[in-house]
């Protein structure tokens, strides 16, 4: 059984960081893609980024120049720096694992908010 744990959420000003980290415990294909999503409350879940195991990296529009995606293949984690945070980015985060036609693993999510 394969769990996505998620770390790193938290209560962060305008302006500010934060760092989130998503780890694959169980046998998984590294060959995969691994991303971050979110909803906002009273919205739809949305894509925020992903990284193919071959280096391709998508980023919401939203996101892009603020938010990093990288990740660790050989050790299926995946990270997401966010920088000048907005508090519209305020959501709860959920890490993914995909695979096409093999899986689509979820994390239980993480809280982020940006008040001040």
């Amino acid at each position: 059984q394969v769990q996505l744990v998620e770390s790193g959420g938290g209560l962060v000003q305008p302006g500010g960081s934060l760092r989130l980290s998503c780890a694959a415990s169980g046998s998984i294909n590294s060959v995969n893609t691994m991303g971050w999503y979110r909803r906002a409350p009273g919205k739809e879940r949305e894509l925020v980024a992903t990284a193919t195991s071959g280096g391709t990296i998508n980023y919401a529009d939203s996101v892009k120049g603020r938010f990093t995606i990288s990740r660790d293949t050989g050790k299926s984690t995946v990270y997401l720096q966010m920088d000048s945070l907005k508090p519209e980015d305020t959501a709860v985060y959920y890490c993914n694992a995909f695979k096409r036609y093999i899986y689509n693993y979820w994390g239980q999510g993480t809280q982020v908010i940006v008040s001040s």
